[in-house]
């Protein structure tokens, strides 16, 4: 197994030739890229017959699909479980129609209460949650809570893998610019990297945490809340991380997880620097 790199959404580069996500599997496997998350952060708003279309062109293509669900997903709120529960289940309607296997979820706000209350409310849907994704039928879809960017919101990396110790399916998708973002610039470089996936492997253990999901791009933040917006691996304006110690982790301990560029504009472009970086570290 090795790891697999892809873009969130389509690069400005792929938009300026293109049309339709359609053609994106395709083009995709031309760059020598291997997956390819498609963005539903704004809502479910793909049919059954797109979805299925795109599946099929993937599996044509050999890029593997994931999807990224609604933006409005709240786990730290109990009183709007069922609608949380709508945009996860709908989310997993469609990444079963087009066969993605992993859906991304956000984990949600902390709104005026402590991270602990917050915290608790998260362990209490997030079961309810995947007990509806059962029973509709979406066992087989892995859910992959989120580390988030900004301060005040659910998800530094010890509540998200919480979050995931409740039930084997659980992924965490681990986005290293929202953790170096939220840690205002610390939690970046080889030790800190290393720190991170050590603690993935201490509460999930090593097989399973070695196929995380992640998000990946530069990040800028603020002193105060954190993540600011998403930059690119030509921003050299002190936006970290940097790729190269991931990059280079990875192939040292031969884990296979997949890799998801949400660089602004060029995470296409970004996400084959970071195959090729990690290919380099192989030899």
């Amino acid at each position: 197994m090795s790891v697999k790199f892809g873009p969130a959404g389509n690069a400005e580069s792929f938009s300026a030739k293109y049309k339709s996500s359609l053609d994106a599997p395709a083009w995709l496997a031309g760059l020598g890229l291997d997956c390819y998350e498609y963005q539903c952060g704004k809502g479910v708003n793909v049919g059954e017959e797109t979805a299925k279309k795109l599946g099929e062109k993937a599996r044509t293509a050999g890029i593997a699909l994931s999807l990224h669900a609604p933006y409005f997903i709240n786990l730290a709120n109990a009183e709007t479980v069922d609608k949380t529960a709508g945009y996860v289940l709908a989310a997993c309607e469609a990444a079963d129609w087009m066969g993605a296997t992993r859906v991304v979820i956000h984990t949600g706000a902390l709104m005026k209460r402590t991270r602990q209350e917050a915290q608790a409310t998260a362990l209490t849907v997030l079961p309810e949650i995947i007990q509806r994704c059962d029973a509709a039928g979406y066992g087989h879809i892995t859910l992959c809570p989120e580390t988030m960017g900004k301060i005040n919101q659910l998800g530094d990396l010890e509540e998200v893998l919480e979050l995931c110790a409740l039930d084997d399916r659980l992924l965490p998708c681990v986005d290293f610019g929202h953790l170096c973002a939220r840690s205002l610039g610390a939690d970046q470089g080889p030790e800190a990297t290393k720190k991170i996936l050590d603690r993935m492997a201490s509460v999930l253990g090593e097989k399973r945490a070695s196929h995380f999901h992640s998000h990946f791009s530069r990040i800028e933040f603020t002193p105060n809340g954190g993540e600011k917006c998403h930059r690119t691996f030509a921003d050299h304006g002190g936006y970290g991380p940097e790729p190269e110690p991931l990059m280079e982790e990875l192939a040292r301990r031969g884990w296979s997880p997949t890799i998801i560029c949400e660089s602004a504009g060029t995470q296409a472009e970004d996400a084959l620097t970071m195959k090729k970086l990690y290919e380099g570290y192989l030899r």
